[in-house]
């Protein structure tokens, strides 16, 4: 029974393939809002990440508009959560090894697309 209020997919890749693709500056920035711009100087509890929105056709932004993001949760390979000001707007990306590949999930809805091209980066890139 699917949770309707999550978004999530399978990925035929490692478990630590896919932690790289979501806890890494350069890697975030192929799938979760594409050409955002990610700032993470540490990959810590408490420690603040610079998230950057450019403009593009979706979002119809004047200028690029930054954001401080705050990391709530890390467990390597399991988890990565962080919020925007309040504890209330908080995304978790949560990971778990599933049929000899990983399962992500975020605990809203909404990150199909995003999910879909985390998909595609890390099953079309043989870079990892």
């Amino acid at each position: 029974m699917m949770d309707q209020e999550k978004s999530s997919i399978w990925i035929d890749a490692s478990i630590a393939t896919v932690w790289r693709a979501v806890t890494e500056e350069q890697l975030l920035t192929q799938w979760y809002a594409p050409d955002s711009t990610w700032e993470i100087p540490k990959l810590a509890v408490g420690e603040e990440i610079i998230f950057t929105i450019m403009p593009n056709e979706q979002n119809q932004l004047a200028e690029k508009l930054p954001m401080v993001l705050t990391i709530n949760n890390v467990m390597p390979n399991r988890e990565f959560s962080f919020y925007l000001g309040i504890e209330e707007t908080l995304i978790a990306i949560v990971l778990e090894e599933e049929k000899n590949g990983t399962t992500v999930t975020f605990n809203t809805k909404g990150y199909e697309a995003s999910l879909a091209n985390l998909q595609a980066l890390v099953e079309g890139n043989d870079n990892f």
